[in-house]
């Protein structure tokens, strides 16, 4: 649920055990994407590290189960959109282009934001109703004059919700509707840079009168680029040593980080809306959903503090997805239900 930050070392066990699984059948077929790249990011480890052909983080000890909750089968998914603070107009574009392109026309080229997402739509409720692969953004709200204060609580969240709910032409939308409420650099969120760097979760109706799935992610690029937009900024401890900070593919470090905070969560948003359906462990109150299981894989070969391996584009700049628009992102591993693994479209093995 949380974008916990702790994460490097996640699949330092993980990555010596051996996965094999029998070949999927039916609807839910997945594989990897085994097209070599043009630009692999020379500053990671060299290929040979990773020449096992085992999966990223793959692990017949994840038990990740299904606890019988809906997931965001109804189509299309709308997202509700809270700018909270100040945002400029660059930055909302390019927040928006992310999102867009989980479901582009026409589609981008791979691997694509949308190929990421298809690992997403994986996951089925009772029904057998798979998250949906249509998104939009059904509108958006304007907090500019920060109606409650620039240090929020998680609970305060929920209020800026209510009041864009109340003053914005936005929907109470319980059927396809989720809201993704994003704070500007200079706002304080409780547990941001701490402990988090986004989490999701639903509104209580005594705070906004519904039940409504949302997430929070915030802007790091001035309180904490090193912790919530690694790899594009690194922690002092790691500057003598290591790949060294990666540049962003749209030069944004705070927004470009974002993005795969965002992803990260509205792929746990999908799948786990009311913290009833897909999560590893036993207690509710803390699950390992399908983001958290795969936070700080990229690429081929990540696991034990490496992103794994990634493109690069003549200008330097670090991605492993297209977008829409010509865009260009770097976006974290989802674990994926049929291959019981990390996966992302730019896998090599």
């Amino acid at each position: 649920m949380n974008f916990f930050l702790t994460s490097f070392l996640l699949f330092t066990s993980l990555q010596n055990l051996i996965f094999s699984a029998a070949s999927p059948t039916g609807k839910n077929v997945q594989t990897l994407n085994t097209k070599s790249q043009e630009y692999i990011n020379p500053k990671l480890p060299p290929r040979t590290l990773s020449s096992s052909k085992k999966f990223e983080g793959s692990s017949d000890l994840v038990h990740l189960r299904y606890h019988m909750g809906p997931v965001l089968s109804s189509s299309p998914i709308n997202i509700y959109l809270i700018w909270y603070g100040r945002w400029p107009s660059s930055h909302k574009l390019l927040i928006k282009d992310f999102l867009l392109s989980i479901s582009p026309s026409p589609p981008a080229p791979s691997p694509s934001v949308s190929d990421w997402w298809a690992t997403v739509s994986l996951y089925t409720d009772q029904t057998g109703a798979n998250v949906s692969r249509n998104i939009l953004i059904a509108g958006e709200y304007n907090d500019k004059i920060y109606s409650h204060g620039t240090q929020l609580t998680r609970l305060s969240i929920q209020q800026v919700i209510a009041t864009a709910v109340k003053s914005a032409p936005f929907p109470v939308d319980h059927k396809n509707g989720v809201y993704l409420i994003l704070t500007s650099q200079d706002v304080v969120v409780q547990d941001f840079c701490r402990a988090v760097c986004g989490f999701h979760y639903f509104t209580f109706p005594s705070m906004v009168g519904y039940t409504l799935p949302y997430a929070w992610v915030g802007n790091s690029g001035k309180q904490c680029p090193e912790v919530c937009a690694y790899p594009f900024a690194v922690p002092g401890y790691m500057g003598g040593g290591g790949p060294g900070a990666l540049n962003p593919p749209n030069g944004e470090v705070g927004v470009d980080g974002m993005i795969s905070v965002i992803g990260h969560e509205l792929a746990e948003l999908a799948s786990n809306p009311l913290v009833n359906a897909w999560y590893a462990g036993e207690d509710p109150t803390a699950p390992t959903e399908i983001g958290d299981l795969c936070e700080g894989l990229y690429g081929t070969g990540g696991g034990g503090g490496y992103i794994g391996q990634v493109m690069r584009d003549k200008g330097g700049r670090s991605f492993n997805l297209n977008g829409r628009n010509g865009r260009r992102f770097l976006v974290q591993w989802i674990w994926s239900s049929v291959l019981k693994a990390c996966a992302g479209p730019n896998a090599l093995d």
